[in-house]
């Protein structure tokens, strides 16, 4: 007996192979469940989701075949198969429902982004608790829990704030300080305290180390920076929170060397800007959610923005293809900028720049920042200089195409010779020349006091809904023209900012490139200001508009614009006649006839198309639901079993089917796709 017994209990051998067949099995039911629910559900689901759901069916149906194992008889069987496989069935496709219906997918982390969340989170969670310490120092912790109001501030109350958060911005380090100086652009979002104390903010720091440095700059050049440059000493010229500048000489002969300066990335400040502008999107996004000031200054638009412009600044290599492209179009503006004072940029070598360092010809000069007692010293005319800068930005706006974003007094340079250079192309704008344009007409519009052709002008530049009020609008701009244009009054430095905000009082979607263009002129208001108090904007608008018509109605440039102009219509000229002759002969044979195609779109084709497939899913899964109701109530009827009928199998058969429908409809209507 007891050798029967141990004969009867399986071997080591016979257990492996089971527990081996009966985890095959699971895994078979589990991928055939999350298969299923997907495939009945109609649309892609995600492949976590749909595992998930595979193993929330499996546990379903083990926990089913354990409640129905003791009353498993031969007539029960097919009762017991369609439990143990269709509740589990309707169980995955809930949790995919419901899963849907909580994070519709593409706005829900998948995997590896859950992994690289992670350690992204885990890397900042010390610089984040850092930041949130600095501006609690300062005072700013009510304003960025939503506690507290910009708008409910006095004056003295926005003084006292712009003073805490630019001390916060230069606490913050490079990116913050960035941020800053962007925001002191930004008049049509801030009030004047704050452009005021946040454009006092500073980029400076402390020099990186001359070995690092240099590690740096052959890294880039591939051969020892001694082979390159001569005179290259650890000392820089200058020294900024992302670039140092060295002063230095490329090694050619002793008679035509070449001073040049070298700009290098400071070591490791990808990775700090790269922390702290994923910083920054996050609070924008959290303070837009939580306060009013930051919905209504579109702060994670704002963020975005920033983002996108640091990146490109921590490629030089943007910065390079931007001087050339500006290089290309640049002796033409010496002929706008007339007899006033030149404005010149330096030469990039580009075959000596990559990513992380850039070489340019060295400029000798001081900024306009601090060029304030030099221009007086030196008996310099104030208004030349400023003439020749706007005469140079407004030459590249409307004519060249390739305009500087950032004219701040700090990009500006006054040379020894008496000159301007244009410094730090990392942003730069560009406009085709349809914006070029109804740039030019919009200029042209001020500068005669036009406010019906500034309407007309305006409206070309931008998007408009169908309800706008253009007689209102013309009424505004005439307003706007006569506080900045009329009575020979200098412009405040709130003309084109005025003019931003009166855009967007009416509705007007203006283009991102205008949208540079506004903010270009407003900084470059800024600067001339800085450059000449007493310099009229106005008044050299008005000489430029007259200047550039003239050149327009020369014998010479009508001749060409004609020119051009009946090539574009010599084609459609020569298909004329032909088109008339057809439309008449249509005419008078009755012919003639138009055609309406309704939903000839395929988007409109494709909408119709889905709700009439959700409509009779709706309706089939409803009539489905209603006859197994029916059925499973309904007496009489064969035996299957003692306390089953047919009538009962077939409904509850049938509530699984309208609930696959049902299901399938919700995650249609959930799905964000």
């Amino acid at each position: 007996g007891e050798e029967a017994m141990l004969a009867a209990q399986p071997g080591p051998v016979s257990g492996v192979v089971l527990t081996f067949t009966v985890l095959v099995t699971s895994i078979a039911l589990v991928a055939g469940l999350a298969w299923a629910s997907a495939r009945l559900l109609g649309l892609p689901v995600g492949t976590v989701r749909a595992v998930i759901a595979g193993l929330l069916g499996f546990a379903a149906a083990v926990g089913i075949t354990q409640m129905l194992q003791p009353v498993q008889t031969a007539g029960r069987v097919a009762a017991f198969i369609i439990a143990a496989l269709g509740v589990p069935l309707i169980v995955a496709m809930l949790f995919i429902v419901v899963a849907e219906a909580l994070v519709p997918t593409g706005t829900g982390p998948q995997p590896v982004q859950v992994i690289r969340g992670a350690r992204r989170a885990f890397a900042r969670s010390r610089r984040y608790s850092q930041i949130s310490r600095i501006a609690v120092r300062h005072g700013l912790g009510p304003y960025l829990r939503g506690r507290r109001q910009l708008s409910a501030d006095a004056s003295g109350g926005r003084a006292a704030l712009a003073l805490s958060l630019r001390r916060a911005l230069e606490d913050g380090g490079v990116t913050f300080t960035k941020l800053g100086q962007l925001l002191s652009t930004r008049r049509d979002l801030l009030p004047e305290e704050f452009i005021s104390e946040l454009a006092r903010l500073q980029d400076r720091a402390e020099p990186a180390r001359w070995e690092q440095v240099e590690g740096v700059i052959t890294e880039s050049l591939g051969v020892p920076t001694g082979q390159v440059f001569a005179d290259l000493g650890p000392e820089p010229a200058a020294a900024a929170s992302i670039a140092q500048v060295y002063q230095a000489q490329l090694r050619h002969d002793a008679a035509s060397a070449i001073e040049v300066a070298v700009k290098v990335q400071r070591p490791g400040i990808r990775a700090t800007v790269e922390q702290d502008l994923d910083i920054v999107l996050r609070l924008a996004a959290k303070l837009e959610s939580r306060t009013r000031w930051a919905r209504t200054y579109g702060l994670v638009t704002l963020a975005q923005a920033f983002a996108a412009a640091m990146r490109e600044e921590l490629d030089f290599r943007v910065e390079a293809r931007n001087m050339a492209v500006m290089a290309a179009s640049w002796p033409g503006q010496q002929r706008a900028v007339g007899g006033s004072v030149s404005v010149v940029l330096p030469a990039v070598h580009e075959q000596l720049s990559s990513e992380r360092v850039l070489v340019i010809d060295w400029l000798d000069g001081v900024s306009l920042r601090k060029a304030g007692q030099l221009i007086d010293d030196r008996g310099l005319d104030r208004a030349d200089l400023a003439r020749g800068l706007l005469r140079s930005m407004v030459y590249q706006l409307t004519e060249s195409g390739v305009f500087h974003a950032d004219p701040h007094p700090g990009n500006i340079m006054l040379l020894t010779d008496g000159r301007l250079a244009l410094l730090d192309f990392g942003s730069v704008g560009r406009l085709d020349a349809q914006l070029r344009s109804g740039l030019q007409n919009l200029l042209l519009a001020l500068g005669r006091g036009d406010s019906e052709a500034l309407r007309d002008a305006l409206l070309d530049l931008v998007t408009y809904p169908d309800e706008l009020d253009e007689q209102q609008l013309q009424r505004a701009l005439g307003q706007f023209m006569a506080v900045h244009l009329v009575g020979g009054a200098a412009p405040s430095a709130e003309m084109f900012t005025d003019l931003f905000r009166l855009g967007s009082r009416f509705e007007l979607a203006i283009p991102a490139e205008i949208g540079t263009v506004l903010r270009a002129l407003a900084t470059l208001e800024g600067t001339l200001t800085q450059l000449d108090p007493e310099f009229d904007i106005a008044a050299e608008a008005r000489q430029y508009a007259a200047a550039h018509v003239t050149e327009q109605l020369s014998p010479a440039t009508v001749q060409k614009t004609t020119a051009d102009e009946l090539l574009a219509l010599l084609p459609m000229l020569r298909r004329l006649p032909r088109r008339v002759d057809r439309i008449t002969g249509a005419l008078e044979q009755g012919r003639l006839s138009v055609n309406v195609r309704l939903f000839a779109d395929e988007r409109d084709r494709r909408v119709i198309t889905g709700l009439t497939h959700l409509f009779l899913l709706t309706l089939l899964g409803a009539a489905t639901g209603i006859g197994a109701i029916l059925l499973v109530g309904a007496p009489g009827g064969p035996k299957i079993a003692p306390t089953v009928s047919l009538f009962q199998l077939t409904g509850y058969i049938l509530f699984i089917a309208a609930g696959v429908l049902v299901l399938r409809v919700l995650f249609a209507v959930f799905s964000n796709r």
